[in-house]
Parts: structure tokens; C-alpha cells; sequence
């Protein structure tokens, strides 16, 4: 049988169109992101069309998100 931690059951994953451009700058992004919030994954695909950053968590709004993307010089608007 497999077990599920709450915290999976609760995350939510949020998608938003980037104009991210390389792999320097989407690890650069991402070790942002994950030192100013609490969320357990988060991603950067460089092969979408818009440069897709994924980010999975709990405890976190897509508001804030994008301002800090924004504050590190990349666009970023929510994909709904």
C-alpha cells in the first residue's frame, strides 16, 4: 500500500509563462525561489514555447511568485 504525507495531498501547483533563457538563469531562479518560499518542487522547461516555470507547494501565492521574478529581472505572468 502507499502511503501519501498530507503535504502532498494539500500542494497545489501553480504555471507561469517566463521569458527565462538559459539553463544559468533558470537554476539561478529556481535556488531563488526555493530560498524565499516554502514549496517542494519547482522547475524551469526551457523546451515550452514560454519558458514554463512550475511551482508546487502548500503554503505559497502566485502573486508573490511573480513579484520576486519580476524583482529578479525576468517577465512573469500566471498561465490559467
Amino acid at each position: 500500500m502507499e502511503h501519501l504525507s498530507i503535504t502532498a495531498i494539500n500542494n497545489r501547483i501553480e504555471i507561469f509563462k517566463t521569458d527565462v533563457e538559459n539553463e544559468r538563469q533558470a537554476a539561478a531562479l529556481v535556488r531563488l525561489i526555493g530560498d524565499q518560499f516554502s514549496v517542494a518542487r519547482v522547475n524551469v522547461d526551457l523546451h515550452d514555447e514560454d519558458k514554463v516555470l512550475r511551482v508546487e507547494g502548500e503554503f505559497f501565492e502566485a502573486k508573490r511568485i511573480i513579484e520576486v521574478v519580476w524583482s529578479a529581472g525576468f517577465y512573469c505572468r500566471l498561465i490559467e
